[in-house]
């Protein structure tokens, strides 16, 4: 698999590659394009009769492993050998005519001029995943005149064909890039898997078994089987691309709700952006607990479908949902958290103990993390000594 960029923005596709001095696909290219050329020079010699006509069968092999290795430029480079061949076979006019009606295929064949929408970070700046301080960055893509099923605003139901993509950088090393695709029409179609970046940062390969201390970096990288451990918590599947999460501004080339609706990805648009209730304090703790607990803690958590790290309580809510935005006292941070919540007191709550501590099996969140979130642990005792 190789990163392909498009105007500043990446796609993951699978390339065709060979070994050795051959690795790059654009070397492989040229390996193919030599290979055609004498095949298509062996076709168009009429001295051979009928038997010129078995140098289509490699041709036809040949032409398909230039398309998976997705090589524009090896494609231009065949182009330009064929014409080289029609020019000394046929004349200049023919060659040009034929140059000029195959630029269109190597544009589609290319693989590059897919629809993909770029979104830059969680949505509001207040609404972050902890992830042991991992710079990180989202990509999505929407299969062509598709919608998202946003009918009920706060359970998006995404196309068969979305791919999502989350990259993992620690220490300013890219060390992980994540796939998460729908391959099916149910809510609970979805397959995923990690790739770990070799250490020249030029290839990232499939690692369904994860790994530990990747790149010689602090950070884990999940089995596929885990992928469930969260993102089975939510109806959608998908966390962070939600209508709450998204209202915002997102930054230049990003993705943010206002530009989903411009541009009709949405089959039930709202009328505007969903904005968090509350002060600074009680907006940035909900948003935490949004991002970072209510994938487990939530009452519409489905069935589960995968693997779990534990089993949630579902009575509690960290959710925030479009129609409770009115007031805090709305919210299920408020209304279903006595118990591990003490207002006024966060030395004798236990949402502050399980957030502050990654010892042992009790501490939260259970997956995914091994250092504490000391600005989230600030952030949260500050909101419950007031509250």
């Amino acid at each position: 698999m190789k990163p392909t960029t498009i105007a500043n923005e990446q796609k993951l596709i699978w390339r065709m590659r060979g070994t050795g001095i051959f690795e790059d696909p654009n070397d492989l290219c040229q390996v193919i394009t030599a290979c055609g050329v004498i095949c298509a020079y062996g076709l168009s010699r009429k001295a051979s009769g009928t038997r010129r006509y078995f140098w289509l069968a490699p041709m036809a092999l040949l032409a398909l492993a230039l398309v998976y290795t997705h090589s524009r430029g090896g494609m231009l480079s065949t182009l330009a050998a064929i014409m080289t061949l029609m020019t000394y076979k046929y004349g200049t006019r023919v060659a040009v005519a034929g140059g000029f009606l195959s630029i269109p295929a190597i544009i589609v064949l290319g693989g590059r001029q897919t629809e993909i929408d770029l979104e830059d970070g969680t949505g509001q700046d207040r609404i972050q995943l902890w992830s042991d301080g991992a710079e990180k960055h989202r990509w999505i893509l929407l299969p062509k005149g598709t919608r998202i099923d946003t009918s009920d605003m706060d359970n998006w139901i995404f196309p068969e064909g979305t791919k999502v993509w989350k990259e993992f950088r620690r220490d300013g090393v890219r060390v992980e890039t994540r796939l998460f695709q729908k391959v099916g029409p149910g809510e609970g179609d979805w397959v995923g898997v990690a790739y770990v970046w070799s250490a020249d940062q030029r290839d990232a390969i499939a690692t369904p078994e994860g790994a530990t201390d990747a790149l010689g970096t602090a950070h884990d990288v999940p089995t596929a089987g885990q992928c469930t451990g969260c993102h089975g918590g939510r109806t959608s599947r998908v966390l962070g691309f939600s209508a709450i999460q998204l209202s915002t501004t997102a930054p230049p080339g990003g993705l943010d709700l206002q530009g989903l609706i411009a541009a009709g990805r949405l089959s039930d648009p709202p009328s505007g952006d969903f904005a968090l209730p509350g002060d600074e304090t009680e907006q940035n703790a909900l948003g935490y607990l949004h991002a970072n607990c209510s994938h487990c803690h939530n009452q519409h958590r489905p069935a589960s479908d995968g693997p779990r790290c534990y089993d949630p309580r579902k009575e509690l809510d960290f959710g925030l949902y479009v129609d409770e935005l009115g007031a805090p006292e709305r919210t299920g941070a408020y209304r279903t958290t006595e118990g591990v919540i003490t207002p006024g007191d966060s030395e004798d709550s236990d949402v502050v103990d399980l957030v502050s501590k990654r010892s042992g099996r009790k501490h939260m969140p259970p997956l995914g993390t091994e250092l504490v979130d000391e600005d989230g642990v600030e952030l949260l005792r500050n909101w419950i000594d007031r509250m």
